[in-house]
């Protein structure tokens, strides 16, 4: 680490393991936050076959005996639409 780094940390934080620690974790967490909405925002092409299967026919294809991973009625209707993502399906942007 570049000793002007070392020193900059040392200035404001007694316990410098601590500080980067803390920084590393903070910046895990921005890149997981990232990560995921770039993953809504351009979702992977197998996802949209299932997408478009619904929650319910979804959860109908599961093998027998994982009836119980699933509840369909805690579910909230969504579609997604390539231009502006994923709407509620009463968004008045969803046209049938």
């Amino acid at each position: 680490m570049p000793s002007e780094l070392v020193a900059g940390i040392d200035r404001i934080e007694a316990n410098r393991s601590r500080f980067i620690a803390e920084a590393v974790r903070h910046e895990l967490q921005r890149r997981q936050r990232l990560e995921l909405l770039r993953s809504l925002e351009a979702p992977h092409p197998d996802s949209a076959a299932t997408a478009a299967l619904g929650l319910a026919d979804w959860a109908e294809a599961l093998p027998e005996g994982d009836s119980d991973l699933l509840d369909p009625s805690a579910g909230v209707p969504v579609h997604w639409r390539p231009e502006s993502g994923w709407q509620h399906a009463g968004s008045p942007e969803i046209k049938p």
